[in-house]
């Protein structure tokens, strides 16, 4: 009987065993993790409402940048050209140890084209009084493109530029909702195609008032403004034995092109001015670094050379088509901004 149960027993512990090393190397299935999934945002129709509260929440939040010193934040709220000119304002103010600038902004007017529901990216343009804080005198009409590339994007401020002190500000055409009409790259009802415009005024800057492109733009001071300004320069360069190239070139940046109440177009864009002074004999001087890029080297010119970019804005007024027969009146520039945002001096090249 005892053996019996001794072998009841045994089997008892055995499948207890059992049991216990399979409870052991069993695996405990896991519930399953799923994410959420999150859709993309839908797009938000562009209209006169959309751009003011754009325009609003930029105004805030470039302040509230400006007033921290917080390049980074700032650079948020901006994008192509003006990302380059603010990160090149802030620097710029760091190496005078001034603030960086603050604005006040009035009422705005703003030309929000009416595009097709669905396309990106989204652009509007504004006209508006902006003032530099706590400077008296310095309120200048600024026109300021935004650009909202996709759905999951914010509102940034691309370009601005300030009108000239006598100039007029073309009347945008603006039908019964609100809306402004966009141009066409390739528009031929006026005098020189949208996109072709700041390639024109390149042109003049380059070669002069002899120059084609000035039978269709007028002079002005930064057109053959800027070709005489390079020329003087260059004379002056040549008596340091230095010389000087200065080259105006197109930019890869979003440019905006707005029908007139005249039939005309209003063309905002940008160009890049490249300089490089070069002391090519090697007994010559190291040429200096220009003032307006102090900020943007370490005070050293490291090879025989000095290279800057510029980053400007500006606006034009491009006349409509003459009839036939009627007298064709040319472009001419409104508005312009810019600064040095990029400087180099690099070694000397071996041959």
């Amino acid at each position: 009987m005892h053996r019996f149960l001794r072998v009841v027993a045994a089997g008892v512990l055995l499948t207890l065993l059992t049991a216990a090393g399979c409870a052991e190397g069993k695996t405990e299935a896991r519930p399953t993790v799923t994410m959420p999934e999150t859709s993309p945002p839908e797009p938000v129709p562009l209209t006169p409402d959309v751009a003011e509260r754009a325009f609003r929440t930029y105004v805030t939040d470039e302040d509230v940048a400006r007033a921290a010193g917080d390049e980074r934040l700032a650079l948020t709220w901006t994008s192509d050209g003006q990302s380059q000119l603010t990160a090149a304002e802030f620097r710029k103010a760091a190496y005078d140890g001034d603030p960086v600038r603050r604005f006040v902004y009035g009422k705005p007017k703003l030309y929000v084209p009416k595009l097709k529901d669905g396309t990106y990216p989204q652009w509007f343009v504004v006209s508006v009084d902006r003032s530099v804080l706590g400077e008296k005198k310095s309120k200048r009409r600024a026109l300021m493109g935004f650009i909202l590339r996709r759905p999951s994007d914010e509102w940034k401020l691309t370009l601005a530029t300030l009108l000239e002190e006598k100039a007029k500000e073309p009347k945008v055409a603006i039908d019964a909702a609100g809306y402004a009409t966009a141009l066409s790259t390739e528009d031929s009802r006026v005098l020189i195609r949208p996109r072709d415009v700041g390639g024109i005024q390149a042109t003049i800057a380059a070669e002069g008032p002899g120059s084609v492109a000035a039978k269709v733009m007028k002079s002005s001071p930064v057109t053959t403004g800027f070709y005489q300004d390079a020329k003087k320069a260059r004379k002056k360069a040549k008596k340091k034995d230095l010389t000087l190239q200065v080259v105006y070139t197109a930019t890869p940046f979003p440019y905006f092109a707005l029908r007139t109440e005249s039939g005309g177009g209003l063309v905002i864009y940008s160009l890049f001015r490249n300089t490089t002074l070069i002391a090519k004999d090697p007994g010559t001087p190291k040429p200096e670094i220009p003032a307006e890029a102090e900020h943007l080297l370490d005070g050293t010119v490291e090879g025989n050379e000095v290279d800057t970019t510029s980053t400007l804005h500006f606006a034009a007024y491009d006349p409509p088509m003459a009839k036939k027969d009627a007298t064709q009146p040319k472009a001419h520039m409104i508005a312009d901004e810019g600064a040095v945002t990029k400087a180099a001096t690099p070694p000397i090249k071996k041959p």
